[in-house]
C-alpha cells in the first residue's frame, strides 16, 4: 500500500512538471560573458534574442563591448549548468570586419531553455538590427539607422542620428531626438516621439499617441505625420506638411503649418487645432454630437449649421477636415 502511495505521489509531480515547469525538474542556473571587439569605421551590428533584453549605447570609436547574463534551466538534452558553461565559453557572437552578429547559437542543443540579455557599446558610427521574442530594449547615442522588433516589451530610443524603426506587439515606445524618419508601432501601449525632425508614422491597437516635430519651428517642410490609435487620445505637434489623425475613442490636439491635407477623425472626443495666425487653408469641420467654432475669418460656403462648418480661411489652401461623433471642434 505504502509503495502504491509513493507511485501515485510520483505520478503526480512528473505531470505536475510536465504541465506547470516544476521547478524541482527545471533548476535554474545564471552566467555570464564579456567579450571585446576591435573595430575601424562604421559598425554594422545585427543582434537577437529569444528571451532577454537588449541595451545598446554608444561607446569606443574603436571597439564593440559586448556583456551578457545568461540564465538556462534543463532540458532533455542537457542540464542548466552544462549549458550556461557552453555558452560563456563559446558566446553566440560573430565577426566579419566591421559587421558584428550576436545572437545565433549554432549548436541546436543549447538553444532551448535559454535566456540572453545582452547590453553593447558601440561606435558612434553605429547601424542597428534589434530583434528579440520577449524583452524591452533600449537603444542611444547612435547614427543609425535603427531597426528594432519586440514580441512583446518596451522600446525606447534617444538620440538616434537617422531614421528609426520601433516595433512591439505590446508595450510603450519611447523616442527622444530622432534625425530622420519615424515608423512606429505596438499592438498594445502608448507611443511618445519627441524632438523628431523627419516623418512620423505611429499606431497603437490601444494607448496614447504623443508626438512633437522639431523641424517646423527651424522652417523645415515635408513633416507629414499618420498617427492612429484604436483607443487613446493623440497629440500632435510642430507639424510642416500633411496630418492623418484617428483615434477610436479619445481626443485630439494638433498644432502646426498646414502645409499638406489634414484629416482628424474620432468617435468620441474632441478635436483642438492650433495654427499660425496667418495660416490660409480650406475648411470643413463637422460632429454629429457637438459645436464647431473657429477664431480664424472664414468665408463660408453651404449650409450653416451649429455642428458643421465649411469655409475657405483667408485665401484658402490645403484643406482641413475635422470629424467626430461626439465632442466639440476647436479651430484657433
Amino acid at each position: 500500500m505504502k509503495s502504491r502511495r509513493c507511485a501515485v505521489v510520483l505520478t503526480a509531480c512528473v505531470l505536475l512538471t510536465v504541465f506547470s515547469g516544476c521547478v524541482l525538474a527545471f533548476p535554474a542556473a545564471e552566467g555570464r560573458f564579456q567579450r571585446a571587439l576591435k573595430v575601424t569605421g562604421p559598425v554594422d551590428l545585427d543582434v537577437s534574442t529569444g528571451s532577454g533584453s537588449i541595451a545598446v549605447r554608444a561607446g569606443s570609436s574603436s571597439s564593440v563591448e559586448i556583456s551578457g547574463v545568461i540564465r538556462a534551466s534543463d532540458d532533455w538534452r542537457n542540464n542548466a549548468q552544462e549549458k550556461v558553461r557552453y555558452l560563456e565559453a563559446n558566446p553566440p557572437i560573430e565577426q566579419s570586419g566591421n559587421t558584428i552578429r550576436i545572437g545565433r547559437i549554432s549548436d541546436p542543443a543549447y538553444r532551448n531553455n535559454i535566456s540572453i540579455s545582452y547590453e553593447i557599446f558601440v561606435p558612434a558610427e553605429t547601424r542597428v538590427r534589434s530583434n528579440t521574442g520577449s524583452g524591452g530594449q533600449k537603444i542611444e547615442g547612435v547614427r543609425g539607422p535603427v531597426d528594432a522588433h519586440t514580441g512583446s516589451g518596451s522600446v525606447a530610443m534617444l538620440d538616434i542620428g537617422s531614421d528609426v524603426v520601433a516595433q512591439t506587439g505590446s508595450g510603450s515606445i519611447g523616442l527622444e531626438h530622432i534625425a530622420g524618419r519615424v515608423d512606429a508601432h505596438t499592438g498594445s501601449g502608448s507611443i511618445r516621439a519627441i524632438d523628431v525632425s523627419g516623418p512620423v508614422k505611429a499606431e497603437t491597437g490601444s494607448g496614447g499617441i504623443t508626438l512633437s516635430l522639431a523641424a517646423a519651428e527651424r522652417g523645415g517642410a515635408g513633416l507629414d505625420v499618420e498617427a492612429s490609435t484604436g483607443s487613446g487620445s493623440i497629440e500632435v505637434s510642430g507639424v510642416n506638411g500633411s496630418l492623418h489623425a484617428s483615434t477610436g475613442s479619445g481626443g485630439i490636439t494638433a498644432n502646426g503649418i498646414p502645409a499638406g491635407d489634414w484629416k482628424l477623425v474620432t468617435s468620441s472626443g474632441s478635436i483642438t487645432l492650433r495654427l499660425d495666425a496667418d495660416a490660409s487653408f480650406d475648411l470643413y469641420a463637422h460632429t454629429s454630437s457637438g459645436s464647431v467654432s473657429t477664431t480664424h475669418p472664414i468665408t463660408m460656403t453651404g449650409t450653416i449649421t451649429k455642428h458643421e462648418l465649411r469655409g475657405r480661411v483667408r485665401n484658402g489652401g490645403h484643406l482641413i477636415e475635422a470629424s467626430t461623433s461626439s465632442g466639440r471642434i476647436t479651430i484657433r
